[in-house]
């Protein structure tokens, strides 16, 4: 249930992205047919109809027949944006009571197993929502949407669940304080606004959480979950006519209130002069950040802050990265340009390691901003800009699920179309466009970084109010519609039946399912095997690297010239690797796969290994190393795993200190990433899935030549990981001024995954911890006791060796450490000891079947797991023999497989956090 107002820091991501559809309106038979009582229909662009219900409720249909999976997402036009004094974080702690329960759906987190559903809630400043993806049928589609309607109105809103529930969302807010980098920048957004509820994360403060009066809450639920505030969207592989006469059953009932919404009329003074804020806490790397107050999202100003964000931001092309990483003066530089209903922000931020100056850095950022008024963006950097972003539009556009949800932002910035326009204002931007926007935002006198310096005559920027919408939007038509893909059924019989398994004469083992799919796309998983145990020892270190290496330049291409060419050919590549292999993930589109498997190929078979991009990913990594010396997360699980996996020194399955690690990197050459290429790299080994649409006869002429040749240069052995029983330890790490702690425990498990036990085993641990939060885990240590904001168990079990484990982890306020591992313990002795009722495992193995049945429905899973499967010889009847053991099992077999293998006298227990601190401050609630 995501709140908080960044994403992770070890990669700064936009969070807030132009997303793009692609469809066309559509005479559907929905739109054609005698609508319900009491809906119209409003309007369609691109094959998404809106219809609305007569008491306000809006809601968008987009049928895809080409997944077997429906998506349905709920927008409620509330956010921290609403929220009043003493209210900040009601929004969000509004959306974590809303899962626990109705009169009608009194378990939700149980429901939503049963039903094997993704879905979750999140709340941003402008809106809330709530979401469930599932196997498409009518009675998963009734349910979810009586779920929706009924919690719309008819949520507990208890105060015994806020008990509970606000230890949890405070412990989600101690996670946030123990990033550095996302406190420093929360600090930079509460000075640069000065009343507008954009200045306070959307998370809340500490003293709100604590104290919100049930009352209050209760009160802002009313107000604001109605249906003329929602707006519901229902994706996926679905009847349009029969799908809205259930929406118009089950929401129709709720009647339109007496009250009209709440108009806000809080907006931010013009900024009349530099700010600064500094942030001094425990912490291992520097940043410094500058922002600036920009235009609002609807704002035809927008889509030129939003090239100027990539123009500035990117990597290696962005001219932040050439001033400050190229030169060495900063690990890593970031960008994100804010898109919010009213006037919003932008943001760009550097990572500075401890030797290197801070002071230099934000002198560079702020010439390099500075820089881009006088020295506006290049028709390149525009061009490259412009095909970053509308690349990531055209491929978002071909997921249905995925439009569903992204939908979210644009309807909280105003209406749903405006990712249209957004989309459409990119393609129309001119150079012009960037350097007016850059001129009238990028002022010394509307930025937050530095000290405050008066001037004879101030020049201010004035942000436009939002622009109306409606009449921007009046005669929107939109692109034509895209292919719609054929209804696919992801049963194992089907994917069997479907896929052709061969192998190419270079010893490559190719299997491919070919199919009709939305918007023509298609996905390829790759993956090269290499080495053996002698061969690799002192290696490892190395191998990351040159996998680490491979994307920034060819014998032909620079770093730059890749991010070109993919962005030319609409493709998303991602390689990594290590040691002992190396992984490709492809998505693309039908046209354009050969080019793309024929650049792929260059990457990973012709890298130039620059000395230019060398050190500063040297550096990137010490920064990420070091950061990770007073992270509790970090401490714990190192400690975890290097006593799980005891190996001697240089052996490639040897866990490192971060010490070992960060000299190791240090003493690295170029040379041995070189020469680690040149040892190991080839194409005799591995395994290539490929599934969507591609024609496979001119598919298999293509990678037969594109891989011809390319022998591995040693023969490879898999590396075994044989099965090591070490003592239990219980131990213990201090991490000062860190508000959140982390516990890790387990055992290793003499299992295989085709062990009699193993069924038994998935499913036992599903029950235990390792489903959604209805788990044996969650339902005590989160729900009940609202200790941990995550808790949560995994299972383990390798296909070849007879080596497995069990794992808990769960975050928590220090003081809590006691109570903490009190409910761990009694959880795991209650499943031992009584195991699990009939209805538990009937709920159990619903949810878990479905759930493996929607990861089947995933293009890029599929192909991952097929590729997996023919590297063990097997098929995906393997996993449906597995999907039938977990059917057949019995109460008895579950308890007694446990009872097998968990034994709670060899787990072992690690923990890191501020326990000093929390033993001497007194005990709270």
């Amino acid at each position: 249930m995501p709140s908080s107002r960044f994403a992770p820091s070890a990669q700064w991501r936009r969070i807030l992205p132009a997303w793009g559809l692609g469809l066309a309106i559509a005479a559907t038979a929905a739109a054609q047919a005698a609508l319900p009582p009491g809906v119209e229909r409003v309007t369609s662009v691109e094959g998404i109809t809106e219809y609305r219900l007569a008491n306000g409720m809006r809601t968008l249909l987009i049928p895809d027949p080409s997944k077997d999976t429906i998506t349905v997402n709920i927008t409620y036009l509330v956010g921290s944006r609403h929220e009043n004094y003493g209210e900040t974080g009601m929004a969000h702690l509004l959306e974590h009571l809303a899962f626990k329960g109705t009169p009608r759906h009194p378990n939700v987190p149980k429901e939503l197993t049963e039903h094997g559903a993704r879905a979750n809630g999140s709340t941003w400043y402008d809106r809330t929502n709530y979401y469930e993806t599932f196997a498409a049928t009518e009675e998963n589609l009734r349910w979810a949407l009586d779920l929706e309607a009924d919690r719309m109105v008819n949520s507990f809103i208890a105060r015994k669940d806020l008990d509970s529930e606000m230890t949890v969302v405070r412990n989600e807010f101690e996670r946030g304080e123990n990033s550095s980098f996302d406190v420093l920048t929360d600090r930079l957004f509460s000075t640069a606004y000065l009343w507008h509820n954009y200045g306070k994360a959307t998370i809340g403060s500490r003293a709100d959480i604590e104290n919100v009066p049930i009352d209050r809450l209760q009160a802002f639920y009313r107000l604001h979950y109605q249906p003329d505030t929602a707006v519901l969207v229902v994706a996926g592989k679905i009847d349009e006519a029969r799908t809205l006469g259930l929406i118009a059953q089950y929401f129709g009932a709720i009647p339109r209130p007496d009250r009209k919404p709440p108009v806000l009329y809080t907006s931010e003074p013009t900024q009349d002069g530099e700010r600064s804020v500094t942030l001094r806490r425990v912490g291992d790397v520097q940043y410094a950040a500058i922002g600036y107050h920009v235009a609002a999202g609807s704002d035809p100003d927008y889509a030129a802050i939003d090239l100027i964000g990539h123009v500035l931001g990117n990597t290696p092309s962005g001219r932040l990265h050439k001033a400050l990483v190229e030169t060495g003066k900063a690990t890593r530089t970031f960008a994100d340009t804010y898109q919010f209903h009213d006037p919003g922000y932008a943001v760009f931020a550097a990572e500075v390691r401890k030797e290197s100056s801070l002071d230099a850095v934000r002198d560079g950022l702020v010439q390099t901003l500075d820089d881009i008024v006088n020295n506006p963006p290049t028709p390149e950097e525009l061009e490259r800009a412009r095909a970053a972003r509308l690349k990531q539009i055209d491929l978002d556009l071909n997921s249905s699920n995925r439009v569903a949800l992204q939908l979210t932002e644009w309807i909280g910035m105003g209406d749903w179309r405006l990712f249209f326009l957004h989309r459409d204002r990119l393609r129309r931007a001119t150079a012009e466009d960037l350097q007016r926007a850059a001129a009238r935002y990028f002022k010394r006198s509307n930025r937050t970084v530095g000290l405050f310096v008066p001037t004879p005559k101030p020049d201010r920027s004035e942000i436009a109010p939002v622009p109306d919408i409606a009449g921007v939007l009046k005669d929107y038509v939109g692109d034509p519609v895209i292919s719609p893909g054929e209804a696919f059924d992801p049963s194992p019989a089907n994917i069997d039946r479907r896929t052709a398994r061969s192998s190419l004469p270079g010893g490559l083992k190719l299997s491919l399912l070919e199919k009709k799919t939305r918007g023509r796309t298609v996905v390829a998983d790759l993956t090269l095997r290499f080495g053996d145990e002698p061969s690799l020892m002192n290696r490892r270190t190395a191998g990351e690297l040159a996998a680490n290496m491979l994307m920034r330049g060819t014998a032909t291409r620079t770093r730059q010239g890749i991010q070109d060419e993919l962005d030319r050919l609409k493709a998303r590549v991602r390689i990594g690797g290590g040691a002992t292999s190396v992984n490709a993930a492809i998505e693309t589109t039908r046209e354009h796969l050969p080019a793309v498997l024929r650049l792929v190929n260059e990457i990973l078979r012709e890298p130039s290994f620059p000395a230019t991009e060398f050190e500063p990913l040297r550096q990137e990594r010490l920064a990420g190393l070091e950061e990770q010396r007073s992270d509790p997360t970090a401490i714990a699980s190192l400690a975890f795993q290097r006593h799980l996996r005891p190996r001697p020194k240089g052996d490639v399955r040897y866990v490192q200190t971060l010490d070992e690690s960060i000299d190791e990197l240090k003493t690295l050459s170029l040379d041995d990433v070189k020469r680690f290429h040149a040892d190991f790299y080839g194409a005799s080994y591995g395994e290539l899935a490929i599934v969507g649409d591609f024609d496979p006869k001119e598919l298999t002429a293509v990678t037969g030549d594109v891989f011809n040749g390319w022998k591995t240069p040693r023969p490879y052995a898999r590396v075994v990981e044989p099965f090591q029983e070490v003592a239990p330890v219980s131990q213990s790490f201090e991490t000062p001024d860190k508000a959140n702690a982390y516990f890790i425990a387990g055992l290793s498990l003499a299992v295989r995954d085709d062990d009699p036990d193993y069924p038994a085993l998935v499913l036992g641990n599903y029950m235990l911890g390792g489903g959604f939060i209805s788990s044996r885990l969650a339902t005590r240590i989160r729900q009940r006791e609202g200790i941990s904001y995550s808790v949560g168990s995994t299972l383990q079990a390798s296909s070849l060796d007879k080596n497995g484990s069990f794992t808990v982890r769960a975050i928590y306020a220090p003081e809590n450490a006691g109570r903490l591992e009190t409910a761990f313990k009694e959880e795991i002795a209650r499943a031992l000891g009584d195991g699990f009722t009939a209805d538990e495992i009937k709920t159990a193995k619903t949810g878990l079947l479905q759930s493996r049945q929607v990861s089947r429905a995933q293009d890029s899973e599929l192909a991952a797991r097929l590729g997996a499967l023919q590297f063990l010889g097997r098929t995906i009847a393997w996993d449906a023999e597995l999907d039938r053991k977990l059917e057949a099992l019995t109460p008895e077999a579950i308890q007694a497989s446990l009872a097998r293998h968990l034994d709670p006298s060899k787990i072992s227990t690690v923990k890191a956090g501020d326990f000093a601190k929390a033993a001497m401050a007194a005990p709270r609630p």
